[in-house]
């Protein structure tokens, strides 16, 4: 598990505090890492897959590490970053998955190409989940070169996939949480 998280640091969200009570404040709520139970889908671009699979990598081994079953994850392949929010949508349309996790890694060249991939993307996703009301954990690195995205991908940056997938947990146990207010 990522330190950030267990430890509260700055960095990262309290997923260590779930419906606690402050002293003095209103309950909090805070999605936990709880994986047990959990269906997730993923989306993975082949595009750069010496990245994309080690952020596969990543988010595998945290979703594991948090206790979703591997008969509970369903991997897609979709040839570039461009056509994750699609395979996103219809994992989200079956109804099936508590979350979804979008991995890709676009790499800028010399053209204004990578500004309309990085935007496309990212509006795809937030557009799927809040569509489909489901948690989309974001692991679509942007970043100026390759050496800069394999950082992101298991080096000295951490793993954005594995970041992701813990997100896409967090999030989807939150949505729990607010859900069961409406019966509580």
């Amino acid at each position: 598990m990522h330190a950030g998280l267990r430890a509260g640091k700055a960095d990262g969200f309290r997923a260590d505090r779930d419906a606690a009570t402050v002293p003095g404040m209103a309950k909090v709520h805070s999605g936990a890492l709880a994986g047990r139970g959990k269906r997730i889908g993923i989306a993975v671009a082949r595009f750069n897959e010496v990245v994309t699979e080690r952020l596969l990598d990543g988010a595998l081994a945290a979703l594991a590490s948090a206790g979703v079953a591997a008969d509970d994850v369903i991997v897609c392949w979709v040839p570039g970053a461009f056509e994750l929010p699609a395979a996103c949508r219809w994992l989200a349309e079956t109804g099936r998955f508590d979350a979804l996790v979008m991995l890709g890694a676009v790499v800028r060249g010399g053209t204004d190409h990578f500004e309309y991939v990085c935007r496309g993307t990212t509006d795809g996703a937030m557009r799927t989940s809040l569509d489909f009301g489901i948690p989309l954990g974001f692991g679509v690195l942007t970043c100026a070169d390759l050496e800069q995205a394999l950082a992101r991908a298991g080096g000295d940056g951490g793993n954005k996939g594995q970041d992701a997938a813990m997100a896409a947990l967090a999030m989807a146990d939150l949505r729990s949480q607010i859900a069961a207010l409406r019966t509580g």
